[in-house]
């Protein structure tokens, strides 16, 4: 894949004190609020977090948006109760969070055993309005060429509205 479609960046404002967002995104229970995954424990680096995906999947919409998005669509599957969502690198209060994951991981061609992870990382930055918050997701030159650009496709979606659920998450204080 070319450089742009190896990372996903999304950035947003957040009318919120850096304090406030990153205990949203550093607390695993305020994150999975957020998130839609109840999450088991919370964050500590070189750990993997377990946790049970909190709704249901409407796999018929998930094909048709694929399919919107001319790509050759794939089943679905919930993750397993208490699956491991992520393993945490590293943490630098209110400034860095990142983690490893499987890309678009309820992808039923997926293998959760082997599947090469990406890395997404929370920026966290002051300024006048509040809370630069930037995502970045990388690494998606290792997915198995099978998934790669609808894994990418579907977390570039994908980030795209948790940033907007981060910032309800934040803002509705």
């Amino acid at each position: 894949m070319s450089a742009s479609s190896d990372r996903i960046e999304k950035r947003i404002t957040l009318a919120a004190p850096v304090s406030r967002v990153w205990r949203a995104i550093a607390d695993a229970r305020e994150f999975g609020s957020w998130f839609g995954f109840v999450l088991d424990g919370q964050f500590e680096p070189g750990k993997p977090i377990r946790g049970t995906f909190g709704g249901t999947l409407d796999e018929a919409r998930i094909v048709e948006y694929q399919e919107s998005l001319g790509l050759q669509p794939s089943r679905v599957r919930a993750p397993s109760a208490h699956a491991v969502f992520c393993t945490v690198e590293r943490m630098e209060p209110e400034r860095y969070l990142s983690f490893r994951w499987i890309p678009y991981g309820i992808d039923a061609e997926a293998d959760p055993e082997n599947e090469p992870t990406t890395l997404v990382e929370f920026l966290l930055e002051e300024v006048p309005e509040g809370t630069r918050l930037t995502v970045v997701e990388s690494g998606f030159d290792r997915v198995p060429a099978q998934r790669r650009e609808r894994a990418f496709r579907m977390n570039e979606g994908g980030w795209a509205a948790q940033a907007e659920n981060v910032k309800r998450y934040v803002e509705s204080e």
